[in-house]
């Protein structure tokens, strides 16, 4: 399976992904005990079910591609589940998010090797703009990155990106960050209010050059340890919110 700087290329790039899949299963059937698989896993010691996330609005235009092509599916489905609507577009395409949306959400993914062409997808950049001054938008890791002033990428090129926030990342220095995070949040993000506690996970090697916003969360990581990736808080001249995290959204906690 090919690998890049964050492991595994993701299921939505494999062109051979049924095949993969079909090869997985086999192995799995040849040297797994499957039925004691399933047994262990619906033992009465399984961990409590954790908080549902609540939708982030009613109709989320969702940014959708090669460069923002993660986000846990059981939030999708969650989202779903409480009857929202996902408007999918693609910011490569140049695509801009449906006005009809009342929410923007940008997942994360892989901006950095898209930088160029996210740099020079005016339509896209203008559309969230304007859409940014209503309405809240809220990115994950990448597309936090995407939100912000600039991203530079590992040959130290800088590429203007959304300039919702004032953030400025870098791949020219790489650093690992990784693991389980837990944030109270100090402000709002579409569907959490303030105060709300989450979990997420964090996977990235880019480095924070310039956050000149508010932070959005007191951030921990598994053991407790304070974490200094805060993500970011910006209300636009409209009254739009802007937010965003390093940290992938899972679910509520305690």
């Amino acid at each position: 399976m090919p690998e890049r700087h964050l492991g595994l290329v993701q299921a939505e790039e494999q062109p051979a992904l049924q095949a993969l899949i079909a090869e997985a299963a086999a192995l799995m059937r040849e040297g797994v005990d499957l039925d004691a698989l399933v047994a262990s896993a619906a033992s009465d010691t399984s961990p409590a079910v954790a908080a549902r996330i609540t939708p982030p609005g009613q109709r989320i235009a969702l940014a959708r591609d090669a460069a923002f092509s993660f986000v846990y599916p059981h939030l999708l489905k969650g989202w779903q589940a409480a009857g929202a609507e996902i408007l999918p577009f693609s910011p490569l395409a140049d695509q801009a998010p449906d006005q009809s949306a009342d929410v923007c959400w940008l997942p994360g993914g892989y901006p950095e090797l898209h930088a160029g062409i996210l740099a020079a997808a005016e339509r896209f950049r203008t559309g969230l703009q304007a859409f940014a001054l209503t309405r809240p938008v809220h990115g994950e890791c990448g597309g936090y990155m995407a939100m912000g002033e600039a991203l530079v990428d590992k040959d130290s090129t800088r590429h203007r990106m959304a300039g919702l926030l004032g953030l400025v990342t870098s791949y020219a220095t790489r650093k690992m960050h990784l693991g389980y995070r837990r944030a109270i949040l100090a402000q709002t993000i579409p569907g959490q209010a303030a105060g709300a506690v989450l979990s997420g996970h964090e996977f990235h090697y880019s480095t924070i050059l310039d956050q000149p916003d508010a932070p959005l969360a007191e951030v921990t990581d598994a053991t407790g340890v304070t974490v200094p990736e805060t993500g970011s808080s910006r209300r636009q001249a409209g009254g739009g919110l802007s937010t965003g995290t390093y940290f992938h959204l899972i679910a509520g906690a305690s």
